[in-house]
């Protein structure tokens, strides 16, 4: 008689994919706590480990070194995610660029960059503290710096693929107009210190686009 072989069970990764992830989310949340308070140079690995509860050797595997966490914590993105983009800011650009209306555009943009700013103002400040001292801060600023100047750029492509700016107003015054309204720093002077809400912010930003910007 032939003895049966049993099957051998398929490895289910799916729960330890799960695992992971959700320590990746914890290191990154307790990691933006801990540079806000901190600031950049005095959190270390040690401290983020202490505070999420997990080895250090674990946060060394899974982003490597404390400045891609940083990167993390400012995209708010997991490195398992494979998208440098926050899915919070996802589904809003895609939203911006179907729209076909000039008005409602800005609008849905403002509501992004509140979104936005709500989650990283605070961090985008501690990176520029740490940029004055350490050379790759300053080339993590810059970089951030112009990949959002190119963003603003993008939404101007999409606001022009419906109808023209107001009059003498090109694209390169449109992007660096909405560049510098949408600042971290704008932001933090007007929620932060004049004690704006975030939808008194919102709703300033959307208004004030569409006088500069439209017809």
């Amino acid at each position: 008689m032939t003895k049966r072989i049993p099957k051998k069970r398929k490895y289910d990764s799916s729960k330890r994919q799960a695992r992971a992830l959700e320590t990746q989310t914890q290191i990154i949340e307790v990691a933006k706590q801990l540079f806000i308070r901190d600031g950049y140079t005095r959190t270390t690995i040690i401290a983020i480990a202490t505070e999420a509860g997990v080895a250090p050797e674990t946060i060394y595997s899974m982003f490597g070194n404390k400045r891609a966490i940083l990167m993390g914590t400012m995209n708010g993105f997991i490195p398992g995610d494979g998208n440098p983009v926050p899915e919070f800011v996802r589904a809003s650009i895609q939203e911006v660029e179907s729209e076909r209306n000039q008005n409602r555009q800005i609008q849905l943009f403002a509501q992004r960059m509140r979104r936005i700013m709500e989650h990283s103002a605070s961090l985008i400040e501690v990176l520029r503290v740490a940029a004055k001292t350490e050379a790759d801060m300053e080339a993590l600023l810059n970089k951030y710096l112009n990949g959002r100047f190119q963003g603003m750029g993008y939404f101007i492509d999409c606001l022009l693929a419906n109808g023209p700016l107001r009059s003498r107003m090109d694209k390169l015054n449109a992007t660096e107009t909405i560049w510098a309204l949408t600042s971290a720093e704008v932001y933090t002077l007007l929620v932060a210190e004049r004690g704006w809400s975030a939808d008194e912010y919102e709703i300033w930003l959307a208004e004030t686009l569409t006088r500069l910007l439209l017809p």
